[in-house]
């Protein structure tokens, strides 16, 4: 039977390739892989996975992404460097969940083509 374990790839809908490439470069400081074609570009996530800025092919695959939550050591640190480089948040960091002995902590924005992205931070409590 198939088993279906790792996440190897995800699409982001653009309709400004070159702007969509510039911001997750440069804002956001993603590291870019490579270009495919004028209509597809690509970036490095750790654990192998990438992510594709992709101007749409046909109408049934043009609507907004999925939200995409960005794992950073220091989220207050991540939210001050991404403001500083023009990125505009919806909100303040701020805690989501608390569970035994951890918080999740969160921080919403959009990408320069209006997808909703998150920077995310778990941390330990006592």
């Amino acid at each position: 039977m198939t088993q279906l374990t790792a996440l190897q790839q995800v699409s982001v809908t653009v309709h400004d390739l070159p702007r969509a490439v510039a911001f997750y470069k440069e804002k956001l400081g993603v590291r870019h892989l490579f270009d495919g074609g004028p209509r597809m570009s690509f970036f490095a996530c750790e654990m192998g996975v990438r992510l594709m800025l992709a101007v749409p092919e046909k109408p049934e695959f043009d609507h907004k992404s999925s939200i995409l939550y960005f794992k950073v050591e220091d989220i207050g640190a991540a939210h001050r460097d991404l403001e500083g480089r023009g990125v505009v948040f919806r909100d303040a960091p701020h805690v989501v969940a608390r569970l035994p002995g951890w918080e999740v902590w969160m921080a919403f924005f959009d990408d320069s083509e209006g997808n909703l992205l998150a920077i995310t931070n778990e941390r330990a409590v006592a």
